[in-house]
C-alpha cells in the first residue's frame, strides 16, 4: 500500500523528488499549458481550413478537454503521484496499459517539442534570416540545460512565460474590442459580421469542420500536465482541483476569445497557414511595432512548450524507470533532485525535430503534430478508461471515493470517449492525419516488442497497490 503523507502525497514514484512547486507556480503551469504553439502558429492553418466554425470545433473540444481534466483530477484527490497516467493504467487496466501510456505519452511530448522548436526557427525569421534548425538546435539546447539545474528554476521560467502569453492575449483582445468598438488602426472591414456574412459559419462545409478537429486537438495538449507535477507540488491535493477549475474559464477566453476577435477585426480568408493569425492582425491594424511584439510573445509560448516537454518526459522516464520499464540508470535524480539521466535521453531523441527541420522545413509542423496528436487521444482516452474503472470500483466498495467529482460520470466519460473515438476516424481523411495513423500503428509494435522483451528479461516489477 502506498501511504499518504502529510502532504497529500503518497511514497511511491514521486519519492526523492523536491517539492518546489508552490501554489502560484501551479496555476501559471496549468494556464500555460493551454496557450502554447497549437494556438497562436496552427490557428492559421485551421481558420483557412474551417473558417469561424473552428471557434466551435474549439467549443466542442473544449468541453471534451474538461470532462477529461476533471476525470483526471478524480483520480489525483484519490491518489497525487508523479507520472499518473502510466500510475493509474498500472492500477486499473494493468501492467501493459501502464507501460504503453508512459512510453507513449514520453513520446507525445517529444513530438511536440519537435513542433515547437520548429516554430521558433520561423518566429526567428520574422527578424533575422536564420536557418529554421539553427534557431530549433539553440532553443533546444537552452531548455534543456535550464530544466537540468532545478525544478524550482523550471517553475519559475514557466511562470514567467505563462504570464507574458496571458498578458499578450488579454491585450490582444482588448485592443482588438477597440478596433471593433471605435474603429482606431487600418483594418479593412472590421466587424462581428466577418463572423458569418463572407461564406457562413461553415464557409468550407460541415466535413472541412470536423478535419479540422485533429489540429484543433493539438492546442489543448499540455493542460494534463497538471498530472505529472503531483510529485513536485506542495499540497497536490488542494493546488491541482483549484488549477483544473480554471480550465473553462482558460479555454473560454483564451480560445473562443481569442479567435472571435480574431475573425471580427478580419475576414477569416485573410488568414492562412504557415502564418500566426495574431501577427497578421496587428499588421493589419497598423500598431507600429506591435506585429514583432507578438512575435515576440509567440517565441516565448515555444519556449515554454518546450520547456514543459523536457520537464515532463523526464518525469515520464523516472516513473518508468520505477517500474522497470525503463533502463535503471533513467531513475535516478541527481544532487538537485532533477532526473537528469531521463532529461538527457529526452532532449536526445527531441533532436529527431532538428533533423526533420532540414529535411522537409515546410511540413515540419504538420507532420509532427499530427504524430503527437493520435499519441495524447491514447493518453487521454487511458484517463477516461482509468476513471470509469475507478468510478466502478468505487461504487462496489472497493475504494474510497473522492470528494472531487467528475459531474454526470460516467456518462460524460463515455461521451468524452466516443469524441476522442471520432478524431482517430477522422484521421483517416487528411494526409498528415494518415501519416499519424502509420507511425501510431508503428508505435504501437515497438512498445509491444519492447514490453514483451521486458516481460522475458524478468525485469518488470508489480503494479504499485492501491490506497485505501
Amino acid at each position: 500500500m502506498a501511504p499518504i503523507g502529510p502532504d497529500g502525497s503518497t511514497g511511491s514514484s514521486e519519492e526523492g523528488y523536491s517539492r518546489g512547486l508552490n501554489p502560484r507556480t501551479i496555476q501559471m503551469i496549468a494556464i500555460g499549458g493551454a496557450i502554447g504553439t497549437g494556438l497562436f502558429y496552427g490557428a492559421g492553418g485551421a481558420i483557412e481550413q474551417a473558417g469561424p466554425a473552428l471557434i466551435l470545433a474549439y467549443l466542442a473540444a473544449g468541453v471534451a478537454i474538461f470532462v477529461i481534466m476533471r476525470a483526471l483530477g478524480e483520480l489525483l484527490t484519490y491518489r497525487p503521484v508523479s507520472g499518473s497516467f502510466a500510475e493509474y493504467a498500472n492500477e486499473f487496466v494493468g501492467r501493459f496499459a501502464g507501460f504503453v501510456t508512459g512510453w507513449t505519452y514520453w513520446a507525445v511530448w517529444v513530438a511536440t517539442c519537435m513542433a515547437e522548436i520548429t516554430v521558433a526557427g520561423k518566429y526567428v525569421q520574422y527578424w533575422f534570416d536564420i536557418e529554421p534548425w539553427i534557431t530549433a538546435l539553440v532553443v533546444l539546447g537552452v531548455m534543456f540545460a535550464a530544466n537540468l539545474i532545478s525544478v524550482r528554476l523550471f517553475g519559475e521560467g514557466e511562470f514567467w512565460f505563462s504570464t507574458i502569453k496571458v498578458t499578450a492575449i488579454i491585450g490582444m483582445i482588448l485592443i482588438g474590442i477597440g478596433v471593433l468598438m471605435f474603429g482606431f488602426g487600418h483594418a479593412a472591414n472590421p466587424t462581428v459580421t466577418n463572423l458569418w456574412a463572407d461564406g457562413g459559419v461553415f464557409p468550407n462545409g460541415m466535413g472541412q469542420s470536423l478535419l479540422v478537429l485533429q489540429i484543433v486537438l493539438f492546442a489543448y495538449v499540455g493542460v494534463e500536465l497538471v498530472g505529472i507535477t503531483a510529485g513536485e507540488a506542495r499540497e497536490p491535493r488542494k493546488t491541482l482541483r483549484k488549477a483544473i477549475n480554471t480550465l473553462p474559464f482558460r479555454i473560454g477566453l483564451f480560445y473562443v476569445g481569442a479567435l472571435l476577435v480574431i475573425m471580427s477585426v478580419s475576414s477569416w480568408r485573410t488568414f492562412h497557414a504557415g502564418r500566426s493569425p495574431f501577427v497578421e492582425v496587428f499588421e493589419q491594424i497598423g500598431i507600429p511595432g506591435a506585429a514583432g511584439i507578438i512575435n515576440f510573445v509567440l517565441l516565448t509560448a515555444a519556449l515554454s512548450s518546450c520547456n514543459s516537454g523536457i520537464y515532463s518526459t523526464g518525469r515520464m522516464l523516472r516513473t518508468l524507470s520505477l517500474h522497470r520499464e525503463a533502463p535503471a540508470a533513467l531513475g535516478k535524480l541527481n544532487s538537485r533532485s532533477v532526473p537528469f539521466a531521463g532529461i538527457c535521453a529526452s532532449a536526445a531523441a527531441m533532436v529527431i525535430g532538428v533533423i526533420v527541420n532540414i529535411i522537409s522545413p515546410d511540413k515540419a509542423f504538420a507532420y509532427i503534430t499530427s504524430v503527437s496528436t493520435i499519441g495524447i487521444i491514447f493518453v487521454w482516452g487511458m484517463i477516461l478508461v482509468c476513471h470509469l474503472i475507478y468510478r466502478a470500483k468505487v461504487a462496489r466498495g472497493e475504494l474510497p471515493a473522492s470528494d472531487y467529482r467528475l459531474p454526470g460520470a460516467p456518462y460524460t466519460t463515455v461521451l468524452a470517449l466516443a469524441f476522442l473515438a471520432l478524431v482517430v476516424v477522422l484521421l483517416f481523411f487528411t494526409e498528415s492525419g494518415r501519416t499519424a495513423v502509420v507511425v501510431g500503428a508503428v508505435w504501437a509494435v515497438l512498445v509491444c516488442v519492447g514490453y514483451v522483451a521486458l516481460d522475458k528479461l524478468g525485469k518488470r516489477s508489480v503494479a504499485p497497490e492501491p490506497v485505501e
